[in-house]
């Protein structure tokens, strides 16, 4: 039995009841993250409660809970469900309404979190890729839960045999369906810049931020399709996933059609920042 947080209470997860007039049922009207765990330890939850907050100030919403108190309830899920590694999904909806667009700031937020055992990402072997329009709204940068063009891409994706989608617009690489891009060549790390077209990934500063550390080049640069295209190493980055090598893209070979040596550093690098996060018992906040 998975336990689970709603409106204030800790049920199983079979019993947990949300109203159809939920504006996140009718409207889509909510945001959420995911974040993994570690030896029962939240990864970069500071970052994860501070992306949470931007999100609903930019969807004009109050934040339903202080940071104290989000840690509470996590840390209680994480206790007491299946797993010493797993992943918490945590989504906040405006809350219940008449159906009608408009709103007002008396609404009562719907805040739902679960858990699930996270299986630890065996990268090694690479991933496939294909590349397609950008078809997402114009503010990728709020982690909203109205998915439905990712849900497509990602299923045109799979349809191919690929992994992920990367996703171009006017010609520059914005994101994957549901990941972030890097690019490398000439021994350089290359990732687009925050904008209002891509998620401002948690994953995706940390690699910045490691890279950086260890001596590597990494920049933040608009990166054209033609220079994906060519490029030595590209890899995606999520929570979850942490960071995958795409080999083959479209069909077609990417350097030598291997994990090339910077995802090997790269990997190496993120894999020892974990472990030594993980032997720490409390929660990152």
């Amino acid at each position: 039995m998975s336990l689970v947080y709603l409106n204030g209470d800790f049920v199983a997860l079979e019993e947990a009841r949300i109203s159809p007039l939920d504006r996140g049922f009718t409207f889509g009207d909510g945001v959420y993250e995911v974040i993994p765990v570690y030896n029962r330890r939240v990864f970069r939850l500071k970052e994860h409660l501070e992306r949470l907050e931007n999100s609903l100030k930019l969807i004009y919403m109050r934040n339903p809970l202080p940071v104290e108190e989000w840690k509470r309830i996590l840390d209680r899920l994480v206790t007491e469900n299946a797993g010493d590694d797993q992943s918490i999904y945590l989504q906040v909806t405006r809350g219940v309404s008449p159906r009608d667009h408009v709103f007002n700031d008396e609404m009562q937020a719907t805040v739902f979190i679960m858990t699930k055992p996270l299986e630890q990402p065996d990268n090694s072997a690479g991933s496939a890729a294909i590349v397609r329009p950008d078809i997402r709204w114009q503010w990728c940068h709020i982690k909203a839960i109205t998915l439905l063009p990712s849900v497509l891409l990602r299923h045109e994706a799979s349809l191919s045999g690929a992994r992920e989608a990367i996703l171009v617009n006017q010609g520059l690489v914005t994101e994957g369906a549901a990941s972030n891009v890097f690019i490398c060549e000439s021994g350089k790390v290359l990732t687009p810049p925050k904008s209002r077209q891509l998620l401002p990934g948690i994953t995706r500063d940390l690699v910045i931020e490691l890279l950086q550390q260890n001596g590597i080049e990494c920049s933040e640069y608009p990166v054209p399709e033609t220079q994906l295209r060519s490029a030595d190493e590209i890899w995606i980055t999520s929570s979850t996933q942490e960071i995958v090598p795409i080999t083959v893209l479209d069909g077609e070979m990417v350097g030598s059609g291997q994990p090339g040596p910077l995802w090997q550093h790269a990997a190496r690098i993120y894999r020892d920042f974990k472990q030594e996060f993980s032997q720490h018992r409390s929660s990152d906040v």
